[in-house]
């Protein structure tokens, strides 16, 4: 069956960030110890009993990928294998069963399938955004796994979240602490995010676009953004370094992975370490930027700390030449846009399925 092409109907110059009805989302649920075949329901609405283990004790953890309509006319998922390990021990923290592999793709093939008019054209910069969920949806008061849980897959349409190259500035948040030492940070849970979301706001009505947090036992060293890993790039001659931060709170990024992949590629040293905010203060980095899903790489030209009163400026205000060669090179790869005998050995695999989603039967 042929791929469907981007709705003409649609009104694609005007797509933002945001959440645009589809057809529907592919869902399993899990009784009896075991998970039911995938189905495609098109009510965006559930019914869940008061008592369900998501609604009373957020027993809740989430995914986030993209399908992209690429060159060839064929729709492909970024690698979709990584959501589905991370998503595993994401369950394996709440206690939730995990979503085998196969099943996680079928469930993504599914849902891309169903909503394959909605993924955005070719060359517009744009892709179809799409969320894993895993819940407990069945009833328990005790503090105790229900009986029933539901995976789901839904997706929109998105344009870019940032559309400037312009480096934004950050803020780095001191009233609250994102993660514990030995708490949930390296899990990708619900109630991770729902805390951050008034300081976010905050700092937002401040003129910061984004926020950064540093380690919660000594904040002393970086660990990451509310949205996103903290990357970093030096430079000493002819020698570029790609540092990325080590530490038990962050949440493994898909996005900062392919990035190392890509910079060892160009034949960059990959460095993963504690990374002190000291380092940020001095100008140890010439470009730092926030990756993820849905921030991609977003340069970073300011870090300010209110209690120590320092305003970092990273860089001269434009974007950077390494990360700007990094996205580049990233974008080309999930458009479609390289030519198979190009692509670096370390990337061959990054997108699913190679012979591309076909629509709904």
């Amino acid at each position: 069956m042929a791929t469907p092409q981007a709705s003409p109907s649609f009104d694609w110059k005007s797509l933002g960030f945001g959440i645009t009805p589809v057809n529907g989302h592919a869902a399993i649920t899990w009784k009896d110890g075991q998970w039911s075949a995938p189905a495609f329901i098109t009510d965006p609405y559930m019914k869940l009993h008061v008592g369900g283990t998501a609604l009373n004790y957020g027993q809740s953890c989430f995914e986030g990928l993209k399908a992209f309509r690429m060159r060839d006319g064929n729709i492909r998922v970024f690698r979709p294998q990584e959501n589905a390990a991370r998503m595993q021990i994401s369950a394996d923290t709440i206690m939730a069963p995990r979503v085998p592999e196969d099943l996680f793709l079928e469930c993504v093939r599914l849902c891309v399938a169903e909503n394959a008019e909605f993924v955005p054209p070719y060359g517009m910069g744009a892709s179809m955004y799409l969320r894993p969920l895993l819940f407990g949806s069945g009833e328990e008061l005790a503090l105790h796994p229900p009986m029933e849980f539901t995976f789901l897959i839904w997706a929109t349409p998105v344009a870019a979240l940032y559309t400037s190259l312009r480096p934004v500035d950050a803020l780095v948040i001191e009233d609250f602490d994102r993660a514990a030492p030995r708490g949930s940070g390296s899990s990708k849970l619900a109630g991770n995010y729902a805390p951050v979301f008034r300081h976010a706001a905050a700092a937002k009505k401040e003129g910061y676009e984004i926020t950064l947090h540093l380690d919660s036992q000594t904040r002393t060293r970086i660990d990451e953004f509310s949205t996103s890993n903290f990357v970093a790039i030096q430079y000493s001659g002819d020698k570029t370094t790609f540092v990325v931060p080590d530490s038990p709170s962050i949440l493994k990024s898909v996005t900062t992975k392919s990035l190392v992949d890509l910079a060892s590629s160009f034949g960059w040293e990959v460095v993963r370490r504690p990374v002190l905010w000291t380092e940020v203060v001095s100008g140890a980095f010439d470009e730092v930027a926030a990756c993820g899903t849905a921030a991609v790489c977003t340069q970073v030209g300011s870090i300010t700390r209110k209690s120590t009163n320092e305003k970092v400026q990273i860089g001269n205000g434009e974007a950077g030449k390494g990360f700007t060669k990094l996205v580049m090179a990233y974008r080309a790869l999930q458009n479609g846009d390289v030519e198979p005998a190009e692509i670096p050995a370390q990337c061959t695999e990054w997108l699913w399925p190679a012979s591309g989603v076909m629509g709904a039967n």
